[in-house]
Formats: structure tokens, sequence, C-alpha cells
């Protein structure tokens, strides 16, 4: 799989050979099917393949590479301002930021975000929940719609978001190092794709075509979600789960009851049923238990694992 940057081109292993990371892949998978959600947190390591899985999955539905917010940016870079060029010469002639591109794109992806400035991550969330961006700063007033998929990745030895950003993310994905077995096949296939990439590859085709009929099946799902049904009994088991595990606030549930409602739209099913919110709930309710939201842990736990198999059989 190449895409395009400039006169270079940027070969990436197809998404369906990524190895492992299943959790990480059906988080970006519901939040691609129901944008509602949010966004999607990736917390890892270096070189736990968050960075991989991403870009390979923006190629994957959006056949090109996300826009990536640097750590550096300014106001000006994400939200839009003047030409520096053109001001000089004494003509006013706007030019877009990053959130703007991104809606165009329809990703955006900020590695390191929490090492971003706090005020810049209040703004880009507040675009994502919204789907409004209002630019009202040095003689620019302009406000149109916007609408992107959100993606960020933090590495927790470098510390986290405050409790209030950390919320504002739908699902959180806390992604763990390969067993042995997996690492082989990583091994296995990142080298093959080095040996392989930009040649008549076979293999490459075939990851190519399951990646295509992903993308179907994906564009499917996100046309048909509004038409899954959600009872008032499925509505009951997000609220309880969430108190249950002590979620803290209400957006908890809701994100629950969104990805529940795209995972079954993903799965062809005509309404949500209780197994699959059990899927969904360790991706919107870890980072929103009490320990989580101040700073504490976020893998989830075999005794959090036993009290949803009691709850939802």
């Amino acid at each position: 799989m190449t895409a395009g940057n400039g006169a270079a081109e940027i070969h990436i292993l197809p998404y369906s050979y990524v190895v492992g990371q299943a959790e990480l892949k059906l988080a970006l998978e519901l939040n691609y099917i129901a944008p509602r959600i949010g966004g999607v947190l990736i917390s890892g390591q270096r070189g736990t393949a968050k960075s991989t899985v991403v870009r390979a999955f923006s190629l994957l539905t959006r056949g090109e590479l996300p826009v990536t917010l640097p750590i550096n940016a300014t106001d000006d870079r994400v939200l839009g301002g003047w030409e520096l060029d053109a001001l000089m010469q004494g003509e006013a002639r706007s030019q877009a930021g990053l959130l703007e591109e991104a809606g165009e794109k329809g990703m955006l992806y900020i590695d390191e975000v929490n090492l971003l400035d706090d005020h810049i991550v209040n703004i880009i969330l507040d675009v994502v929940s919204t789907g409004v961006l209002s630019v009202q700063r040095e003689a620019i007033d302009t406000v149109r719609g916007v609408s992107f998929g959100l993606v960020g990745t933090m590495n927790p030895e470098e510390g986290g978001l405050r409790p209030q950003l950390l919320d504002r993310f739908g699902l959180m994905v806390a992604v763990s190092e390969l067993d042995e077995e997996a690492r082989r096949a990583m091994v296995l296939a990142v080298l093959r794709f080095d040996d392989e990439a930009g040649t008549a590859s076979p293999w490459l085709t075939d990851g190519q075509s399951a990646d295509q009929a992903l993308r179907e099946q994906l564009d499917a799902a996100r046309e048909s979600v509004k038409d899954v049904r959600l009872s008032d009994d499925i509505a009951k088991v997000c609220a309880d789960v969430a108190t249950h595990l002590r979620g803290v606030g209400h957006r908890g549930e809701v994100v629950t009851a969104w990805a529940a409602r795209a995972l079954a739209a993903f799965e062809g099913a005509p309404e949500v049923t209780a197994q699959h919110v059990r899927k969904v709930v360790p991706l919107s309710l870890r980072h929103r238990r009490p320990e989580a939201a101040h700073g504490g842990p976020v893998e989830w736990t075999p005794e959090e694992s036993e009290l949803l198999d009691r709850l939802l059989g």
C-alpha cells in the first residue's frame, strides 16, 4: 500500500497485515463508523506500532495519510490565519489551518498529545464535539462546519492528560507489547513487506484486496448505523455498567451506546445486544474510572472483566 507524498512514495504495511493490536483496530473502526464517538486516545510505550496502525488505517479508509499536528503547533497553524509572505507584500490572504485541512482529508493525528499545550488540545476537542470551527481573531471572522476523525497517542511514561481532556476522548486503548508468537509473526511481516514493497507482489495485492473489502464493510456500517436499534433495556445496561464501574461523569454511558451501536452495524446486526456492550466497555470506560481519570493506571483488570461477565452474562 502506498501513499503519495510530493515526489516520493511512502510505503505502508497494509492494515490487514498489521499483527495483533485487535483492540486498537476495533477502536479506530468504531470511531470511523460513528464519528460522534469523539476520537480515540492510544496509550502505550514507544515501539508498540501505534503510529503504524493509525497511518495504515487512514490510508485504508481515506486513501492518504492523516493530517498530523506537530507538538509545537501554534494557534495560527491549528485554526488558520494570514499568509505571512502575502502580508509582507501588503496583501491580506487567509491561510487554512490544520483543522480545516483535517476536515478535507478526514483524519487528524496527534502524536504525543500529552505533550501538547492544553489550550490547543481543548480547541481541537471542542471542534470534534461540535463539528463547528469558529475563527474570530486578527480581523478573521469565519464559522464553518468541520468533521474529521481524531486520533491521539501518548506514552504514559511522559505524563498524562488532565482529567477534563482525557474524558473528552470517546474511546481509549492501552496498547501492550505482543506475545512471543505475535512478535515472530510481526518480524516476518515487516521483513517481507520491506522486501516486496514497490513490486508486483501477489502477497501485497492480497493485502490490498483485504483492505478494500474491509473498507467497503466499514462504509456500509457507517451508512447503516443510524438504522440500528438500541432498546430501552440496552440503554439501561449501558447506564448500569457505567455505574458499577464508577464511571466519572455521564459521557461514558453515552459513548458506550454509540460504540455498541457502531459494532452492531459493523456486524450487520439489526439491534444492539448486551454482548455488543460487553465488547466496547473497556474502550469507553477505562479512562473514566476514578483512578484512571486522576493519573492512575488505565489497564483493564481481570476483576473488571469478571464484573462485566456477571452484569452482562
